[in-house]
């Protein structure tokens, strides 16, 4: 009964927001360098990406809009970043920024807010559903 309810209490814990922001801060480094072998890892097959237009994706669109040939992206600064603790295996992390680097030789700058829903699942941490929304 009493190992019952420490494991009740592990599994209701929240996530450690530092160690998810860590992971969060890597996922971004990994799509702003265009590494699709991190992204692979990263991202659970089973991705839910909602861009910017309100469509519904994949982690192969996912990680193919990231590593486009020729296209580059600027650094970026996050703001009004905030961390959703789904328990302790899942959180939400989101935060307001402009992207703007080059794509097929023109530059772009988009204004948004995302939130990246992460999952620790065999105890890495995984991106499991992502949301893009244009500022406008």
């Amino acid at each position: 009964m009493i190992l019952a309810a420490l494991l009740a209490l592990a599994v209701a814990a929240p996530a450690d927001d530092a160690g998810i922001l860590a992971f969060a801060d890597a996922f971004d480094r990994a799509q702003l360098a265009q590494d699709a072998a991190a992204l692979n890892e990263m991202v659970a097959d089973e991705l839910v990406f909602i861009d910017g237009s309100g469509k519904r994706q994949g982690k192969k669109e996912f990680i193919a809009g990231w590593t486009s040939p020729g296209d580059r992206f600027d650094p970026v600064v996050l703001l009004d970043r905030k961390v959703v603790p789904l328990g302790g295996d899942a959180a939400i992390v989101n935060a307001e920024t402009t992207l703007g680097g080059t794509s097929g030789g023109q530059r772009f700058a988009s204004h948004i807010r995302f939130a990246d829903t992460f999952r620790r699942v065999g105890g890495k941490w995984r991106a499991v559903h992502i949301q893009v929304t244009p500022i406008r």
